[in-house]
């Protein structure tokens, strides 16, 4: 079978994207679904700051690599083994797809699944297969979905079957942004109504953690970002305070205005600035939650002392801490009763041709999420 993909030839391609190109569109060779694995027409895939994280080099993974991981579409076939599916089912990507076996996964924590990290390494599926080629060389996956594409094949475990009357452009969002965001709130910090919030970092993911927020009650809700435009965003998404990242009394601002800092506050922008922030504007006693993902050589200075003596608390959450199969309906079910406002995280969509210009405008922090419908 043959499909169209978005290929990353090399990382570190410099911008802008639109002249240099990092990205070619290109028809590949797709193997069937082997054991345990389901072939899915994408129909809606979002860019996020991971794929870009690839494209410049910061998050490294082996190439020729067909991009995208947040993504919703249709199940078209099914391999040997899978019994739990049906063709034409609506499916959300999820980019961990847990074995159920290793022992992160039988306590309940499946984003810490120790075969799909080294699969997600390596850039295979969880089986170890490459189902992608292209002149007979094998091209790698990226987190088990390479979703920018009209089809691809993935474990089983890489999908969480969905209401069929979720738009696909919204859908798709859930597979990475609401995931990650919201489940830092409620599952990795564990949020409670009437508690003080900050979320340093406003894209798609910092957006969602803010929503998320909104929807577990936080008595006060502070935003904090460079982008006077994604400042106002979060204003109409329900922050009470919003602070410029980039202003030189921005920690003291908050903390005044919080009495002393907030009871949990969120770093997704994946900088070591960022995430000194939000260590300073917690209060004492509090969480400091990062859910960003930064290069990996990068360090975190912190006064140990304040660990200590203000009994502080440092995490971090990937995806959310989530439990897909769990927590994804939950949040739909949010989302559909009006309590998570998903769509307004949605800035627009493109054609798969359109790729490189619209990692230009993320990369710019012009857009929040852009989803390519296939």
């Amino acid at each position: 079978m043959k499909t169209r993909a978005a290929v990353l030839e090399k990382m570190g391609v410099p911008p802008p994207y639109a002249q240099t190109k990092p990205l070619a569109i290109q028809e590949l060779d797709l193997e069937p679904p082997g054991t345990g694995e389901v072939l899915v027409r994408i129909r809606a895939a979002g860019l996020c700051h991971s794929d870009l994280s690839v494209i410049d080099g910061n998050r490294p993974r082996p190439t020729p690599m067909a991009l995208g991981h947040e993504a919703a579409g249709e199940v078209e076939a099914l391999g040997p083994g899978v019994t739990d599916l049906a063709v034409g089912d609506h499916v959300v990507l999820v980019f961990v797809p847990s074995c159920g076996h290793c022992l992160p996964c039988a306590e309940g924590r499946p984003a810490l699944c120790e075969p799909a990290a080294a699969a997600n390494g390596a850039g295979t599926l969880l089986s170890g297969a490459r189902r992608l080629s292209r002149n007979g060389q094998p091209i790698h996956h990226h987190l088990g979905c390479s979703a920018f594409a009209e089809r691809a094949v993935v474990s089983r475990n890489s999908v969480v079957k969905i209401d069929p009357a979720l738009p696909f452009e919204e859908a798709a969002l859930f597979g990475c942004a609401v995931l990650t965001g919201v489940g830092a709130v409620v599952n990795t910090a564990k949020v409670p109504a009437g508690a003080t919030v900050a979320v340093v970092g406003l894209g798609g993911v910092g957006l969602a953690a803010l929503i998320g927020a909104v929807a577990a009650g936080a008595s006060r809700i502070v935003a904090v970002d460079l982008s006077a435009e994604k400042l106002q965003t979060a204003r109409s998404l329900g922050a009470t305070d919003v602070f410029d990242a980039a202003a030189a009394d921005c920690a003291d601002a908050v903390r005044a205005a919080t009495a002393g800092g907030v009871d949990y506050a969120f770093e997704f922008a994946g900088a070591v600035k960022a995430m000194e922030l939000a260590y300073k504007i917690t209060r004492r006693g509090g969480m400091t939650v990062t859910g960003g993902l930064p290069p990996p050589t990068a360090t975190l200075p912190l006064p140990l002392v304040n660990l200590v003596a203000e009994e502080r608390t440092v995490k971090g959450s990937y995806i959310g801490t989530c439990v897909p199969l769990r927590d994804l309906p939950r949040f739909i079910a949010l989302h559909r009763q009006g309590r998570l406002p998903v769509r307004k995280l949605l800035s627009g969509t493109l054609k798969l041709e359109e790729i490189n210009e619209a990692f230009d405008r993320l990369r710019e922090g012009k857009a929040i999420r852009q989803v390519v419908l296939l």
